[in-house]
């Protein structure tokens, strides 16, 4: 099932697709580290993203990032909207050479983020690092997530985005695949729309 969501604001024009699956995906979002990190998201996530992007980016990147996010975010709900057989938790560990980051992954329908990543600079190439928590912010948000995100080991920062984007990913699949139990996993009886 192909998600399609489209915004348009003063600052951006976003059009993004999302389906479940291997195939290359196709990323232009005018800031060239997120394209990379989208990449990587689809990949490890076992996702197909098509996003292009007019983006205020002579501004900066702000709001291409968290509009991403937010778009990335509604589509993911989209994607999980049939509960009734998911793992429901997934967790990863992801090493990046000397870096380490963890995720752990909560479909809950109840949207939080706890992130906890104290980046060794502020900037990789022209890519403001403090927006990294603004775009997971967003998806969480908008896709009803709890996630709880930790940079354990650092070093490198392209190596520390890196390897978070990979986490979520990985974290997210492993919550999101069918489980072998078909039930609804809550033993309240509901998840949180």
């Amino acid at each position: 099932m192909t998600v399609t969501k489209e915004r348009n604001t003063k600052e951006t024009k976003i059009r993004l697709s999302v389906d479940k699956g291997l195939k290359e995906s196709s990323i232009d979002t005018g800031v060239g580290f997120l394209n990379h990190m989208l990449d990587l998201f689809a990949f490890h996530g076992h996702y197909v993203l098509d996003v292009t992007v007019d983006g205020d980016t002579d501004v900066d990147d702000h709001h291409t990032t968290e509009d991403i996010g937010i778009l990335l975010g509604q589509a993911i709900a989209e994607l999980n909207q049939d509960k009734s057989s998911i793992e429901r938790y997934g967790t990863a560990y992801v090493p990046m050479d000397e870096t380490l980051a963890r995720t752990v992954v909560d479909i809950s329908g109840r949207p939080y983020l706890h992130f906890d990543a104290d980046f060794s600079s502020q900037k990789v190439g022209r890519f403001d690092v403090q927006l990294v928590k603004e775009f997971f912010y967003a998806l969480t948000m908008h896709a009803r997530l709890t996630v709880h995100m930790d940079l354990l080991r650092g070093g490198n920062t392209h190596h520390e985005i890196e390897a978070l984007f990979k986490s979520f990913a990985q974290a997210l699949r492993k919550a999101s695949q069918s489980s072998d139990v078909s039930r609804l996993p809550s033993s309240k009886g509901v998840i949180e729309e």
